[in-house]
């Protein structure tokens, strides 16, 4: 049987520092993949994949990343922009990515893919694991199910943020998500 190794969908820094070192501290052969054409304008972009490389390198764990194409997202989105957050353009975002990450893995000869897509509380994490199982089944390799949100790494989450003062935003990415924090703020 090959050596386990995992490639980890991370969406941004805030989200997946906690899993990252959990991972490295436990010795796991893991890299840590950075492919997020939902997230709305090149300076917000650069600034994420810029926190998750820091966060990569802090604790000696590879790092990756696919093109930024936010032209495949609005395309895979296009009709849903009236959706709410948690809503089907969720769904299909989230579909998007992790097939990409699924099939990214297979190529590059991982024995699994798993994200922190859901770990957030703003996020559905069955919406999460129900477009990974889909795409973990399109590309013929298994998705790993663990729930980030348990074992103490929301709190390891909440510690490395304020320590190594990682840029965390408010919203998803997507230029959807950030009119509804807007929207939120003025009620």
């Amino acid at each position: 049987m090959p050596e386990e190794k995992l490639l980890l969908l991370s969406c941004c820094a805030p989200c997946s520092c906690g899993v990252i070192q959990k991972l490295a501290a436990q010795g796991r052969k893991f890299t840590v993949l950075f492919y997020n054409p939902n997230i709305d304008g090149e300076t917000e972009y650069q600034k994420r994949l810029a926190e998750n490389k820091r966060v990569c390198a802090r604790f000696g764990v590879p790092f990756a990343q696919l093109p930024y194409e936010p032209q495949v997202w609005r395309q895979a989105v296009k009709g849903l922009e009236g959706e709410p957050e948690r809503g089907k353009r969720c769904s299909v975002c989230f579909e998007l990515r992790l097939r990409r990450a699924a099939r990214y893995a297979k190529e590059h000869g991982f024995t699994a893919f798993s994200s922190v897509l859901g770990i957030s509380r703003h996020k559905d994490l069955d919406q999460v694991n129900a477009a990974a199982q889909q795409a973990a089944q399109q590309e013929d390799i298994p998705y790993d199910l663990t729930n980030w949100r348990k074992g103490g790494t929301e709190q390891l989450r909440s510690a490395l943020i304020k320590e190594m003062q990682i840029y965390n935003q408010t919203y998803c990415g997507c230029v959807y998500s950030r009119r509804t924090v807007k929207d939120e703020k003025s009620a």
